[in-house]
C-alpha cells in the first residue's frame, strides 16, 4: 500500500496498462480482462487485476497531466515491481495524413516541460518507447488491420493551448499528436530500466476540428487496448 495505491504487494501484475481516465480503466478490464478485481479506488482512481489469454495484467487509472502519472508510474514501479507500463489514451491529431480513429504509437515525445525537468536542469533529454513494445505493437495494429502512425508526439502541460505559432512548428517538424501524459511515462521507464510505451486514439483534430462522437469512441479505443495487449506479450 502507498500514499495513491490501496492495493497490498502481490496484487498489482508487472505489466499494466495506464488510461488517463479511471472510468475507463474500470471499462477497460471488464471488457477485455478474465476475473478482474478492484486492487485499488483511493481518490476515486480504480485499478484491476486480471488476465488476458492466461497472462496477469492490472489496468490503472494515471488522472489527466504529465504530474498526476508521475505519482502513479512512480508508485507502480517502486512499490509494485511493474515492469511494463503501457499508456492507452487519446491524442488530438497535427497532420493531415493522421485521421480521426487512428491509431498513433509515439516513438518519441516532444515538452515544454515535464515533472522531470529538474533533474536534467539545462540538458534536453530525448523520452522515448522501448522499441520492442513499439515494434510488437506496430505489427499487432497491422495484423488487425489499424490505420497505423509511428512517430513523435507532443506531450502538453495544458489542454487549453494559446500557442498558435508553437502547434504550427510542431506540426511543420512532423509531430503527428498531441496529449498531456507520454513524456514523463517515457522519462520514467528510462530512469528505473522499464519498458514503456503509449498507444493513442486520434479522438479529435487541431487541423480540422473533426472529434469523434462519444458514442463512437469505445469500439476505437477498444482497438488500442487490444494492441496494447498484444504488443505486451508478443
Amino acid at each position: 500500500m502507498t500514499t495513491h495505491i490501496g492495493a497490498r504487494v502481490g496484487d498489482i501484475a508487472e505489466t499494466v496498462l495506464l488510461p488517463g481516465d479511471p472510468l475507463r480503466a474500470r471499462w477497460a478490464a471488464q471488457t477485455f480482462l478474465k476475473d478482474a478485481v478492484c486492487v485499488n479506488e483511493v481518490r476515486g482512481m480504480y485499478g484491476y487485476t486480471g488476465t488476458w489469454n492466461g497472462h496477469r495484467v492490472t489496468i490503472h487509472g494515471t488522472g489527466m497531466g504529465m504530474p498526476s502519472l508521475s505519482i502513479y508510474a512512480n508508485e507502480l514501479i517502486s512499490e509494485y515491481g511493474v515492469k511494463t507500463l503501457i499508456r492507452i489514451g487519446s491524442c488530438g491529431g497535427m497532420q493531415d495524413h493522421v485521421k480521426i480513429r487512428d491509431v498513433v504509437l509515439a516513438m518519441s515525445t516532444t515538452s515544454m516541460s515535464t515533472p522531470s525537468r529538474g533533474i536534467f536542469r539545462e540538458l534536453n533529454f530525448a523520452p522515448s518507447a522501448d522499441w520492442s513494445l513499439l515494434a510488437a505493437a506496430a505489427a499487432a495494429a497491422k495484423e488487425m488491420n489499424i490505420p497505423t502512425h509511428v512517430g513523435g508526439i507532443y506531450s502538453s502541460d495544458v489542454f487549453y493551448d494559446e500557442r498558435p505559432d508553437l502547434t504550427a512548428a510542431m506540426e511543420r517538424h512532423g509531430i503527428l499528436g498531441v496529449e498531456m501524459e507520454a513524456a514523463e511515462l517515457y522519462t520514467l521507464a528510462a530512469r528505473h530500466g522499464r519498458r514503456a510505451l503509449a498507444v493513442l486514439t486520434v479522438s479529435d483534430h487541431l487541423k480540422t476540428h473533426e472529434a469523434l462522437p462519444a458514442k463512437d469512441r469505445e469500439q476505437s479505443f477498444g482497438d488500442m487496448v487490444e494492441i496494447a495487449l498484444r504488443a505486451a506479450f508478443a
